[in-house]
């Protein structure tokens, strides 16, 4: 466990893109995937005219043959091999980012099997060995911002949750290979899959906090479930778990070396006895090593359960170990705006009953913060101008009119959700 999330973590959004002001108007912008330093993530990219549309059911066809060069990779790719479908995120050298087209397809295979008898069950992956999906450049979300096109935003924001529920509710076993960097809209693919799988390579984060905005994708359902308190660090001071701080919070269940990951997809496709998804990898699951994460509890548990973040930030002051001063120091430096409404979320989603709800109050939340400075100042500060000194509006926690936060992040969007 870190408390300081990496290069990769910071510049990472809870989406990967959002329609609109990337690339051609009224398509969606693909957006650059977050690379371990931001100057080496693949430029944003438009999506062609003649995309296929976010619900198009796509055919049952194994991935092409290697392109000519002039033809663009699919960013998706799907097969059906022996009972599993595989449905590969295909943007490596961006770390696997999802755009806003790419959810739409992931949501047509999807619903093309779930009553397709040649389907048992569905296994998520990414291409490369860096990692399953690490959000994106949130640049294009800055740009609609700045030009008064939240709405687009908006629209990514809903197909993305419904695509998250899909996965929670999907009627068939799904398979999360969460292999190397799984941050922001990659947990909400993976992170509520029924089958959760991290390997040694695996680095999960909520980072959000890092740009003034709050977690989402289901995130704050993962994180008000995590034990005790660790949810609520994890989400306000945007740290990165590794496989064993991923496991000890809920945020996967099975290590399985990345060496290993051949033969298991191997071994689903032949569904030899042990015959069931969770019983064959139990013959690959390895026991991680002692969670770094778990073993904070005490200082975790006693601080961050103080009703206000500058009630945790008191505690952690007031702790004699190190990491709680560094972790003090931290959420001085992140947008109390944003912490504000992170609390509130994560609060609320643990008295949630369903991932619904909680997906729901994200979207009411994250409606009102698209709309605020400092979310465009967080993304100035990480990804455009890169000087990672956010000048955060209001400044401190004291200015903060909480009772207007949660009242605001509480209104309904024009939009509904689920409508």
């Amino acid at each position: 466990m870190t408390s300081q999330t990496p290069d990769a973590a910071s510049d990472a959004a809870p989406d990967a893109s959002v329609p609109g002001q990337s690339g051609h108007p009224g398509h969606p912008a693909h957006l650059a995937a977050p690379a371990p330093s931001a100057d080496a993530a693949a430029p944003p990219h438009a999506a062609p005219p003649h995309a296929a549309p976010p619900h198009a059911a796509p055919p049952h066809a194994a991935p092409p043959h290697a392109a000519p060069a002039h033809v663009a990779e699919p960013e998706v790719l799907a097969s059906i091999t022996d009972g599993v479908g595989r449905i590969t995120l295909n943007r490596p050298r961006a770390l696997n980012a999802l755009s806003y087209a790419m959810v739409g397809v992931i949501t047509g295979h999807l619903e093309a099997w779930r009553d397709d008898a040649e389907v048992a069950l569905v296994v998520l992956d990414g291409a490369g060995d860096r990692g399953f999906c690490a959000g994106g450049d949130i640049r294009a979300l800055w740009e609609n911002a700045t030009a008064g096109s939240n709405a687009d935003s908006r629209t990514f924001f809903r197909e993305e949750y419904r695509l998250n529920a899909l996965i929670a509710r999907y009627p068939k076993p799904v398979v999360a290979l969460m292999d190397g960097i799984t941050m922001g809209g990659g947990i909400g693919l993976a992170g509520h899959a029924s089958i959760r799988i991290v390997t040694e390579r695996s680095k999960l984060a909520m980072p959000e906090t890092r740009i003034g905005f709050s977690p989402d994708v289901g995130g704050t359902w993962l994180l008000g479930r995590a034990p005790g308190e660790l949810g609520t660090f994890l989400g306000l001071n945007a740290a990165t778990m590794d496989a064993a701080d991923a496991i000890a919070a809920g945020f996967a269940d099975y290590l399985v070396p990345s060496a290993s990951l051949p033969h298991l997809l191997q071994a689903l496709q032949e569904r030899a006895d042990p015959g069931s998804p969770p019983e064959i990898v139990l013959l690959f699951d390895e026991t991680p090593e002692a969670s770094e994460l778990e073993a904070q509890r005490a200082w975790i548990d006693a601080c961050y359960s103080a009703p206000t973040v500058a009630g945790i930030i008191e505690r952690l002051r007031d702790r004699p170990e190190p990491e709680a001063a560094r972790a003090a120091a931290e959420l001085a430096t992140l947008s109390p705006t944003g912490l504000t409404a992170t609390l509130a979320g994560i609060r609320s989603a643990r008295a949630a009953s369903t991932l619904e709800q909680a997906l729901e109050s994200e979207y009411r939340a994250v409606a009102w913060l698209i709309e605020q400075s400092d979310l465009r100042e967080g993304i100035r500060a990480q990804v455009v101008d890169k000087d990672r000194a956010p000048r955060w509006n209001p400044a401190t926690l004291a200015d903060i009119d909480t009772d207007a936060v949660l009242a605001a992040i509480a209104r309904e969007p024009d939009e509904p959700l689920w409508g």
